[in-house]
């Protein structure tokens, strides 16, 4: 999945725009998610790839006969990038206590993304970029979720989808 977000600046003077990005996590056949989400989620492991800049995700199989499955998160910035990649993969952090995804405690007062992957107990994939957008300009950030059967896959897709032509051309096609 590719979305586009466009953001023009129609003021006089330059501004710094925080994008946030947020996903729930499953990864599991929907029968299973929806009779025991919990049980489900314990079995997600997140990892950051700072080469690529790349969130991922895999379910750890519990036998044999489960199908791998990974999925990969990346946002690139076709414009004046400020600041440092931020991510989260836990989503108590990114919502908060009593919140919900109307009103994340992540999205107030400018607080960072935690930048913390691992085992969590209920899983999120949520990547922040700032971009500086000058006074008559536009700027545009492309983020892409991947979802492959190998770990290898999905790095070499969330390589590829760092280039911000990559939506222009699967667009046009």
């Amino acid at each position: 999945e590719v979305r586009r977000v466009s953001l023009t600046n129609l003021g006089s003077r330059a501004r710094d725009i925080e994008v946030t990005s947020y996903a729930e996590l499953c990864l599991a056949p929907q029968g299973a998610d929806v009779a025991h989400p919990a049980f489900s989620n314990l079995f997600l492991q997140t990892e950051f790839v700072p080469e690529v800049g790349a969130l991922l995700a895999t379910r750890r199989r519990q036998s044999e006969t489960d199908a791998p499955v990974w999925t990969a998160h990346v946002v690139v910035v076709d414009g004046d990038p400020v600041g440092e990649l931020q991510f989260e993969t836990d989503r108590a952090r990114f919502l908060g206590r009593g919140r919900s995804a109307r009103n994340p405690v992540s999205m107030i007062d400018g607080r960072p993304l935690s930048n913390t992957a691992g085992s969590v107990l209920d899983p999120v994939m949520s990547l922040r970029r700032t971009v500086r957008i000058e006074p008559g300009t536009t700027a545009r950030l492309v983020f892409s979720t991947i979802i492959g059967s190998a770990r290898e896959q999905v790095l070499e897709l969330a390589d590829k989808y760092r280039d911000p032509r990559v939506f222009e051309r699967a667009l046009s096609l």
